[in-house]
């Protein structure tokens, strides 16, 4: 196995070439800025980028952010986002905004999010996939003439098919009026909707309804209640009409259920785990009786 040798400061220098891949993206053409252009190029772009950046998300009928779109995220035309258009100096005011491809020769007129069943692309009405339709305006299929454009009825986790799903691109004001995240501002090329790790789960798989963040401690501590998941009603273990059965836990289910301000989420399913396990061999060995004694025949 080979190792890596990085020379005194190599660190440094890899960490100041990826700072300066986030920013610029593709606006450099594949040839890096001089010092004197990067300076000139961080003076003009990060005040607009940081006032007007645009959040793409890929949205079911439900109002759920089921795809969050990020640099890296294929388009329908098999272009990445960050290859596309994302810089403005001023927000269009025409809804959709269009954000074009950038590549040399390519088609697309707007970013189209496309979803990916395991790692192929998903496959047209017409059974072909969806990198063989054209990703101009139509969208076509390359591969047949019967197909009157790309239609897939691929079903997306959220339990709704891909047809009736929407790429939406709004502004920072427009999604903190639907309490939806926006996170924190900063001046990296095509962040599109990711605001944090969280971001990269899909929707349904997020921690809160809102998508605001993470859920807050008054959230966290409440008691486990009949509308909460079937993994913490399954930890909660019996009523606390039992006293006699929390008595030999040591603790209340109500006070067992709150997450201690010392506890990380690990931590905090591993107790309530172990409690339960303590509550069932202890219902176990109070639910026996004693072997029935035997004698010998006479």
């Amino acid at each position: 196995m080979e190792r890596l040798r990085l020379p005194p400061f190599g660190a440094a220098a890899v960490d100041e070439y990826l700072e300066y891949r986030r920013i610029v993206g593709e606006d450099d053409g594949g040839k890096l800025f001089t010092p004197e252009e990067y300076e000139e190029y961080k003076k003009k772009v990060l005040p607009m980028r940081l006032q007007n950046r645009l959040f793409v998300s890929w949205r079911s009928p439900t109002g759920m952010d089921c795809k969050l779109v990020g640099p890296e995220t294929l388009c329908f035309c098999t272009h990445r986002y960050k290859q596309h258009k994302t810089d403005f100096e001023t927000i269009p005011q025409q809804r959709p905004i269009d954000l074009p491809c950038r590549v040399t020769g390519c088609q697309c007129r707007a970013y189209l999010f496309v979803p990916l069943n395991g790692t192929q692309p998903i496959r047209c009405r017409c059974k072909h996939f969806a990198d063989q339709h054209s990703p101009a305006p139509g969208f076509t299929c390359n591969a047949c003439s019967k197909c009157s454009g790309f239609h897939s009825s691929f079903t997306c986790a959220c339990g709704q098919p891909a047809y009736a799903h929407d790429t939406v691109v709004e502004t920072k004001q427009e999604r903190m009026a639907q309490g939806k995240p926006v996170g924190q501002d900063v001046p990296y090329a095509a962040m599109g909707g990711l605001t944090g790790f969280s971001s990269l789960a899909e929707g349904y798989m997020r921690l809160d309804d809102s998508g605001i963040g993470a859920p807050s401690v008054e959230f966290l501590n409440s008691p486990v209640t009949a509308m909460d998941h079937a993994f913490l009603k399954a930890l909660q273990g019996p009523s606390t009409s039992s006293p006699e059965t929390l008595t030999n836990v040591g603790t209340s289910s109500q006070d067992s259920s709150l997450r201690r301000p010392d506890e990380d989420d690990m931590a905090f399913f591993e107790r309530r785990y172990q409690e339960r396990v303590k509550m069932e061999k202890a219902a176990k060995m109070k639910g026996k009786s004693p072997l029935p004694s035997t004698t010998k025949p006479s």
